[in-house]
């Protein structure tokens, strides 16, 4: 194996706050959304199957957008569509992919829940940064999230 440089002051820098960040930020929101009834993962599926293309997602690709395994998706997913958040069916041309899409009632909760989601993100994070930051960070963080995908074999297929 060849021999890898350490990290300079700067990216030791980037790599300390992006490693806290990393393991609090989530904490932290998932803490401020608990009074909502809502939890953060749910949340997280309910943004991404009402973004999606019919307002429908395969499990898999659900599990894979938000870094969760897959049994652990179908299970959140299983609980979801028990209060009438998502609905559950199989794939039309694939009887072993499962589909979750958005139920009304699932719509109705993230329409209750998107204001005070908003507000604990614009509190934990952008009200810390100019416009410049923004975007300086999501051009850096998308970059990184694009490298992990190539990686893991990303990004989410279209069903």
């Amino acid at each position: 194996m060849e021999p890898v440089s350490a990290l300079s002051a700067s990216e030791e820098a980037a790599w300390r706050a992006l490693t806290y960040v990393a393991n609090h930020l989530v904490p932290v929101l998932s803490e401020d959304l608990a009074g909502s009834g809502v939890s953060l993962s749910e949340y997280v599926v309910l943004v991404h199957v009402s973004e999606a293309e019919d307002e429908v997602l395969r499990i898999g690709d659900l599990a894979a957008i938000s870094g969760l395994s897959a049994s652990r998706m179908s299970r959140l997913v299983d609980d979801m569509a028990s209060k009438g958040w998502l609905e559950k069916s199989r794939h039309r041309d694939d009887a072993r992919c499962t589909l979750a899409a958005l139920a009304p009632a699932g719509l109705e909760v993230l329409k209750q829940t998107y204001p005070t989601q908003l507000a604990n993100v614009r509190r934990r994070v952008f009200d810390h940064l100019s416009e410049r930051e923004t975007v300086v960070l999501a051009t850096a963080l998308s970059k990184v999230k694009m490298a992990l995908e190539s990686v893991q074999g990303r990004p989410v297929r279209p069903r």
